[in-house]
């Protein structure tokens, strides 16, 4: 039989339920090491995870998604292989996304996310995190229970994050279905191709695109207008492609770390002797418990970088080439960095030093998002309840729980927990406000015209237009989709196009003119002019 420190992390469903007693059958091998038969490094010290975070010149995080247990694209050879990572990024699982980028392209691209989780703009944007989550709460006390993960923490995350990014009204709940029927990223069963056409990032993706193609063409006061526009430090305007890809992200990104905490936090809440009536009697608790509750069952156990130069872990010496898995979940419950650091304390010195979300570089930029939201509701559940407990129909009785984790090596977070709620005495659950979902799904949010084609590509008055007709309806149809192939060799069978089939190619040809020239279109035009229309 396998010991279980050789298991399979990336692949084993048993390590789900309890990932840390693998971590610590893993540490008692060593705080850096290789699982037999394996090609990667298993770091389990808070230290060395500290010190590969902190050194982005020898460690690039181009595996960030992938995982340490993937194979690269291509052979390294050489005691620097960055020029080699930088040649293959396009073939790395979203090698061109935030978290997997380094360097420049990772520094400026991080400097327009940090205009957005600034404190200013937390706070204004807490008004609507207030009403929502107040909502939320009142509704689901109301009722006696509430399934927390589907009900709650989902749509509350993914409205807070569209409400702070500017996400159009009408476009929400469309997000928040993608979201809620996507795999969870480092899916143990195997990722879906990030360009594949169902894939939630390639949906929102194509939402993203006229998104910001309309507020470059027609800015607003909204915060999509300022992302869209924003200059990097050095004065340059990003390209189109990178701000769409960057919004989709952090829209993506942002539902995993606030939802499995709030979960997470739920189940220490409940099953911590006393702990939901120390937090109703002093609510100035609930950040410390957030904190606790991230070092202990982090929404994110763990992370991987790729030695990219010939550099060393402490005394061990580490060539270029090498896959690195940091196992954030158990550098937080490192002996030698926490005392006693399998119990939960309230009262935990220096507990913000955990790294749940990261340090230098590639820190989640959303964290202070995060411990707002979960801070928030965490106080709307206590403030409007005597009690809260699992569901023992459910998840069984205390001592003996039965739970259900996300199948992911990324993600610790429960798939669902069914929460019994008794009313505060006393406590008001009506509520004659207007109802922000209803706000939400109401509010209408002005577009601007599609742009049209040039008069000299107004060939026909029917018929197909590439400054009218979708890129969907174009596909659908075996002869314009011929016409597409005959002036764009490929074009029907790149999956980047996935992202971009609800634009037309008037609009497309705004993030690749070269590729999509007038003279060509104007050609396409011709072409399309003599099929019938849809």
């Amino acid at each position: 039989m396998t010991e279980l420190a050789d298991r399979d992390y990336f692949t084993d469903h048993e390590i789900l339920v309890d990932p840390y007693a693998y971590f610590e059958a893993v540490r008692s091998k060593g705080q850096v090491y290789q699982p037999q038969g394996k090609d990667y490094l298993m770091v389990m010290g808070f230290e060395e995870t500290l010190e590969i975070m902190r050194n982005s010149e020898d460690f690039s995080a181009i595996i960030g998604l992938q995982g340490a247990s993937a194979p690269l694209p291509f052979t390294p050879h050489g005691s620097d292989i960055t020029a080699q990572i930088e040649a293959h990024r396009d073939a790395f699982h979203g090698g061109d996304l935030l978290v997997n980028l380094d360097d420049n392209p990772h520094l400026q691209l991080r400097s327009l996310v940090n205009r957005l989780f600034t404190p200013s703009r937390l706070k204004a944007n807490e008004e609507f995190i207030q009403a929502f989550s107040d909502e939320l709460v009142r509704d689901a006390v109301a009722n006696g229970g509430v399934e927390l993960v589907r009900t709650i923490a989902t749509p509350f995350v993914t409205l807070v994050i569209a409400d702070l990014l500017g996400i159009p009204a009408e476009d929400r709940q469309k997000f928040m279905d993608l979201i809620e029927n996507a795999p969870p990223p480092g899916n143990l069963d195997g990722e879906l191709d990030l360009n594949a056409e169902d894939h939630p990032f390639v949906i929102m993706g194509g939402y993203f695109a006229q998104y910001v193609a309309d507020r470059r063409a027609n800015p607003r006061e909204d915060i999509l207008s300022e992302l869209s526009n924003a200059l990097y430090p050095d004065g340059t305007l990003p390209d189109e492609m990178a701000i769409i890809k960057l919004g989709m992200f952090m829209f993506g990104a942002g539902q995993d770390t606030s939802a499995k905490l709030l979960g997470n936090a739920m189940r220490y809440i409940v099953d911590q002797p006393g702990l939901q009536d120390r937090l109703r009697a002093d609510p100035k608790l609930i950040p410390a418990l957030i904190e606790e509750v991230l070092r202990l069952e982090g929404s994110t156990k763990q992370t991987a970088r790729l030695a990219r130069r010939d550099t060393r872990i402490g005394d061990l010496a580490v060539p270029a080439g090498t896959k690195i898995m940091l196992s954030i979940a158990a550098a937080n419950r490192d002996p030698a960095r926490w005392e006693d650091p399998q119990a939960f304390r309230l009262d935990r010195p220096k507990i913000r030093e955990h790294v749940a979300f990261g340090r230098s570089a590639h820190t989640c930029a959303g964290a202070p998002l995060a411990r707002v939201e979960v801070r928030i509701i965490l106080e709307k559940l206590l403030q409007y309840t005597s009690d809260i407990d699992l569901d023992p129909a459910v998840h069984g009785p205390r001592g003996a729980r039965k739970l259900n984790f996300e199948p992911s090596f990324i993600i610790r977070g429960l798939s669902e927990l069914h929460l019994k709620l008794t009313p505060a005495e006393g406590v008001d659950l009506s509520s004659t406000r207007p109802s922000v979902i209803q706000k939400t799904a109401e509010a209408e949010v002005p577009v601007a015209p599609e742009t049209p084609a040039p008069a000299s590509a107004a060939v026909a008055t029917s018929g197909y237009s590439t400054g009218v007709t979708k890129l969907a309806v174009l596909l659908a149809d075996p002869g314009a989709k011929a016409v597409l192939e005959q002036h764009f060799p490929g074009i029907t069978t790149d999956k980047r196009i996935g992202m971009a089939k609800s634009m037309t190619l008037r609009a497309i040809q705004k993030f690749a003119p070269g590729q999509f020239t007038n003279e060509t279109l104007e050609a396409v035009d011709r072409d399309l002019a003599v099929l019938p229309a849809a």
